[in-house]
């Protein structure tokens, strides 16, 4: 469970800085005017918890992919770093010497990660069991989650171009025979059978998706959550970030969906003192034009995090890095900012974000709003906002 800090922001009034960052207020309110977009801020000192400026923090905002911090705060809480997501491999029949009478099934538990060489070595693994043929069929099973390709809020134009189609068996992000497969399980099968052939084991049926049930063969893991996340919020992945939220409420409801999962979100914020007025968690990507997502609220979650020391390890491997890597690699890239400020951005034509950590002494959270949002302009407040903390 995710060590729980009380975070008494006072956002009607703005704490007194000490002596030599008297002017830290006035600096970080004159950055945000760069920008004409309607923009909530805060900052907070790490050391102290207190809020050394407040902009219209307690407003509800488009979040973009901030919204993720959500979902890796979550995640970190209910399944912890280490946890894995396993792929198994099912006989729905009976072995009989070096020949599987019945259906091989291949299914998914929602690993973003599965690739043609986790088949490959989870073929191998049948052909080590003894098995050489398969009368029946391969069989692609993504039943531990819901069949919705895509989340509530999401424009038409972001399946495929913003995320492949969400499954919880889907192989290579959805690429199958050089074009992003609509039906990602019968990809999957697809895909199974060829490496079953290349390892030796032929199979007389066809590749379908369904249900299937059987005994277990062999599985392979997932690497852990936190490398997980290193690519869903450095690089600000999608897909992955779906994934997850639905993994969430498959284990924390019983139910792969993402309503359910944005449920287990909003129970975890809330039982860690994270403030829910305002918050609305509609994904898991921040792609939903229905999210919203107060400043106040991601910096809760990041206050409470650096609070933890295995939490914190965690999150800042996974942020952006100003000027080294991720979204942030071309932005701030000169000292005192390069490699000082891990953040999470966000982009849509709503929505420019940033949140994170400066120089380990300040967490903060700028979301900027408009239809659409003035993206050069936006970005260049938050960066500016970041810089005078750095300096300060």
């Amino acid at each position: 469970m995710i060590r729980r800090v009380l975070f008494g922001l006072a956002l009607a009034a703005v704490l007194a800085a000490p002596a030599q960052a008297a002017t830290l207020p006035g600096r970080l309110a004159a950055a945000l005017t760069a920008s004409s977009a309607r923009t909530g801020a805060i900052a907070v000192d790490l050391s102290t918890g207190k809020v050394l400026f407040q902009q219209s923090a307690s407003a509800p905002f488009v979040p973009a992919s901030n919204e993720k911090l959500t979902v890796t705060y979550a995640a970190l809480g209910l399944l912890g770093p280490s946890f894995r997501i396993r792929t198994e491999v099912l006989g729905s029949g009976q072995q009989a010497g070096a020949v599987f009478h019945g259906n091989v099934v291949l299914r998914g538990y929602g690993d973003p990660t599965l690739s043609h060489w986790g088949l490959r070595a989870l073929a191998r693994r049948v052909r080590a069991a003894g098995i050489t043929q398969v009368t029946g069929a391969v069989v692609g099973d993504e039943s531990y989650f819901d069949s919705a390709r895509t989340a509530p809020g999401w424009k038409p134009s972001f399946y495929i171009e913003e995320s492949p189609p969400l499954s919880a068996l889907i192989v290579d992000r959805g690429v199958y025979d050089g074009h992003v497969a609509r039906n990602p399980p019968l990809a999957a099968a697809g895909a199974f059978k060829q490496a079953l052939r290349a390892a030796g084991v032929s199979v007389a049926g066809p590749a379908r998706a369904g249900r299937g049930e059987g005994q277990p063969i062999t599985n392979i893991l997932s690497p852990p959550l936190a490398t997980i996340l290193r690519a869903m919020d450095a690089d600000s992945d999608n897909f992955t970030a779906e994934l997850i939220l639905k993994e969430l409420g498959a284990i924390g409801e019983a139910r792969g969906t993402t309503a359910a999962g944005a449920r287990v979100v909003r129970a975890m914020l809330g039982a860690n003192h994270v403030p829910l007025a305002g918050v609305r968690i509609v994904d898991g990507s921040g792609l939903s034009e229905l999210d919203r997502v107060t400043p106040r609220a991601l910096a809760a979650i990041l206050v409470n995090v650096w609070a933890d020391p295995a939490l914190r390890a965690v999150l800042t491997s996974a942020l952006a890095v100003a000027g080294v890597r991720g979204t942030l690699e071309h932005r701030m890239t000169t000292p005192p900012f390069r490699g000082n400020v891990l953040g999470k951005t966000g982009t849509t034509n709503l929505s420019s974000a940033l949140s994170g950590y400066v120089s380990g002494r300040y967490a903060f959270s700028v979301i900027e709003n408009g239809n659409p949002v003035p993206t050069w302009s936006a970005r260049t407040a938050q960066d500016r906002f970041v810089e005078a903390l750095a300096g300060a």
